[in-house]
């Protein structure tokens, strides 16, 4: 479990190959890992390793990725 970032994908999207694939590919951190048979799952040990640079909200259609703090400031 992380304590930092928490990501959220929304479950219409997770079983999208193209989507899928485009997400491992452009998070730098692994954070993403796709299977055809089990479609998009975040890789929770690799959570906190994230770096917000939201390449990964940006190649999602809107508020399919959420990028969740579990910090303050």
């Amino acid at each position: 479990m992380s304590m930092f970032i928490r990501l959220e994908v929304a479950p219409e999207i997770r079983s999208q190959a193209d989507l899928g694939r485009k997400l491992v590919e452009v998070c730098p951190v692994d954070i993403f890992a796709f299977n055809p048979e089990q479609g998009l799952r975040v890789v929770e040990e690799n959570e906190d390793e994230c770096v917000l640079c939201n390449l990964c909200v940006e190649a999602a259609p809107p508020g399919a990725v959420r990028v969740v703090k579990l910090y303050e400031g």
